[in-house]
């Protein structure tokens, strides 16, 4: 009987060998392969940054540098020999940046610089020093944010919601402290606001932008709408001065975004969707890249873009709330500074 099995066992051994080859060939490689033609056709229609512009002798300044989107423009703008400031929360992650980038571009101009986007204060100082060393900004990319649960009210050093303060405030006071700067006497200086598609979602309340009232539930796609509005009204304020804007979508991005809202049996549910849709921060940088430097936008400004082209919102955008939240806008800001 020993002897009978031990002859048998490896027959069927082989037999199941065979048959999940057979499963594997018929079945499991077919699927696989499918899989990644599908992503590979949604990634041929995500957009890329084909210009190969070089930027020797501008001056970029990369808000929230240090990872993600802000990382990836960083490193490409580096490579087209740009002078590239990474403005980021802490000097401590600016400068381990700096120090990564450059072991890649070794000829890389990198100038690391502390600017906490939730401190007026903070973002004070970093614009006098960029007025202390530069007399020209040709590039601005106003990338940070920041994203936590509706559930939980966050606010900044000046008592501003996180994502309104964040987002938005912090870019739009940092921008309004530079014009001056980006206002280049030769050319056309680019401001980028890096928005969202999620915008479509967001709404402006004049009464309520700093959500006191807690009646607002997406926080974070409210601030990118005020982006948005940011762009076109600066645009508008802007259109007699060596300034283009443009607000951009870099997609749906896998970065550390999101960490404080996504829980880990999310990643059951959004796994299969995001390898479809889902971008590496290397692909969500190519809109911002492009709109910092594609030669076919020097005539625009005010426009949103994705996936690098023009993008049709779904949202209504009215000039009288953009003018009306600039205002608003200005006053918080004049408020805040007061109590300082």
């Amino acid at each position: 009987m020993q002897i009978m099995l031990n002859t048998i066992l490896p027959f069927f051994a082989i037999i199941n060998n065979f048959t999940m080859t057979l499963l594997f060939l018929y079945y499991i490689f077919p699927t696989v392969l499918l899989l990644a033609l599908i992503r590979k056709y949604r990634e041929s229609k995500w957009g890329k940054c084909n210009n190969n512009i070089q930027l020797d002798g501008k001056t970029v300044i990369i808000t929230g540098a240090n990872s993600g989107i802000g990382f990836e423009v960083a490193k490409e703008l580096a490579s087209r020999k740009a002078s590239v400031i990474l403005a980021c929360r802490t000097l401590t992650k600016a400068k381990e940046t700096c120090v990564t980038i450059q072991q890649n571009i070794k000829e890389a101009v990198l100038v690391p610089m502390e600017l906490d986007l939730a401190s007026l204060k903070s973002i004070k100082k970093f614009s006098d020093e960029i007025k202390k060393n530069y007399k020209e900004i040709h590039i601005l990319i106003n990338n940070a944010g920041v994203s936590y649960p509706s559930s939980t009210r966050l606010e900044t050093a000046d008592n501003f919601e996180i994502h309104f303060g964040v987002n938005y405030l912090g870019h739009f006071y940092l921008t309004n402290l530079l014009l001056d700067e980006l206002n280049i006497s030769s050319g056309k200086s680019r401001v980028v606001v890096v928005a969202s598609s999620l915008h479509e979602r967001g709404e402006i309340n004049l009464d309520n932008l700093n959500n006191e009232k807690l009646t607002s539930k997406n926080l974070y796609a409210n601030s990118k709408l005020a982006n948005i509005y940011f762009t076109q009204e600066l645009a508008r304020r802007t259109k007699d001065k060596n300034i283009n804007v443009y607000a951009c979508c870099p997609g749906w991005v896998y970065t550390g975004l999101f960490r404080y809202t996504i829980r880990w049996y999310h990643f059951f549910v959004v796994a299969p969707v995001a390898f479809f849709f889902m971008r590496s921060s290397g692909q969500g940088a190519q809109t911002p890249i492009y709109c910092a430097t594609e030669p076919k936008l020097e005539n625009e400004t005010g426009l949103l873009y994705r996936d690098c082209k023009l993008y049709d919102s779904k949202a209504i955008f009215y000039d009288s709330i953009s003018t009306k939240l600039w205002v608003k806008t200005e006053e918080m800001i004049k408020d805040a500074l007061k109590v300082k």
